[in-house]
C-alpha cells in the first residue's frame, strides 16, 4: 500500500467513469480537486454521501473544485447505483464515479487498508491544489459517513492560506479571524494586514480575514 503524504504530487491515472474515459490530471486542469473513495456500491452510508456530494455541487463549483468518487465496483453497477442515489437522496449526480474493479487506483492511492478490510476501500478524501499537490488526506472508517460542511471548511481554509501568510485556528469558519504565521514580523504584519491585528501572545496574533 502506498502512503501519500501532504505535498506529494497526486498520482495520475486513466480510468473509466460514469462520465466517460478520465485522465485524472487532464480532467483536473487548473482546478482544485477532491477525490473520495467508497467501500462499495449499493451501501447505505455511501448512498447518503454521494447524495450529499451531489447536493453540494454548486458549493464546490463556486470554489473551483472538481469532485470525483471511486469504488472497486464496475461501471455498470455505478450507473445502476446512481439511479438509487438520485431517487433516495433527491439529488442529481453530475460528477464522475470511477470504476476500479482491478483496484489499481485504490492501491495507487493507498485506499485499501488490509487490517480494516482486505478488499474494499475505506472512506478516503484527497484534496488536490491546481499544482497537483495533495493538500489534505483524510481517512474515515467504512462505518462513518463524511461531513461535507467540514470538507468545504477545509477547502476554504486551504484556499485562503495558500498564498497568504495566514493559518486558520480551531473551529474557524469562513469570515472568522485568522492567525498570522510566526514567521511574519509585526512590522511585516502591519503592511500585509491593513485591517490590523491583535497580539494575544507574541506567537498568537489574530487578524480579520483578508
Amino acid at each position: 500500500m502506498n502512503a501519500i503524504r501532504l505535498g506529494d504530487i497526486a498520482p495520475d491515472f486513466e480510468a473509466r467513469s460514469t462520465q466517460g474515459p478520465l485522465n485524472f490530471h487532464e480532467w483536473l486542469g487548473d482546478s482544485w480537486g477532491m477525490l473520495v473513495s467508497h467501500p462499495a456500491d449499493f451501501t447505505p452510508v455511501c448512498t447518503t454521501e454521494l447524495g450529499a456530494m451531489a447536493n453540494f455541487q454548486e458549493e464546490f463549483e463556486d470554489r473551483n473544485v472538481k469532485v470525483a468518487a471511486i469504488s472497486v465496483d464496475p461501471l455498470g453497477s455505478h450507473f445502476e447505483w446512481i439511479k438509487d442515489i438520485e431517487e433516495t437522496q433527491n439529488a442529481k449526480v453530475d460528477f464522475p464515479l470511477i470504476a476500479d474493479e482491478k483496484r489499481e487506483i485504490s492501491e495507487l492511492y493507498g485506499m485499501i487498508h488490509p487490517n480494516d478490510d482486505a478488499t474494499m476501500t475505506v472512506r478516503s478524501v484527497f484534496i488536490i491544489a491546481p499544482d497537483k499537490k495533495v493538500k489534505l488526506v483524510l481517512t474515515y472508517p467504512a462505518s462513518t459517513g463524511r461531513n461535507f460542511d467540514e470538507l468545504l471548511r477545509v477547502i476554504d481554509s486551504l484556499q485562503l492560506t495558500q498564498y497568504e501568510a495566514l493559518a486558520t485556528p480551531a473551529n474557524w469558519k469562513n469570515g472568522d479571524d485568522c492567525v498570522i504565521l510566526p514567521s511574519v514580523s509585526n512590522e511585516e504584519a502591519e503592511k500585509k494586514f491593513p485591517k490590523g491585528f491583535v497580539e494575544v501572545k507574541p506567537y498568537l496574533r489574530l487578524t480579520p480575514q483578508v
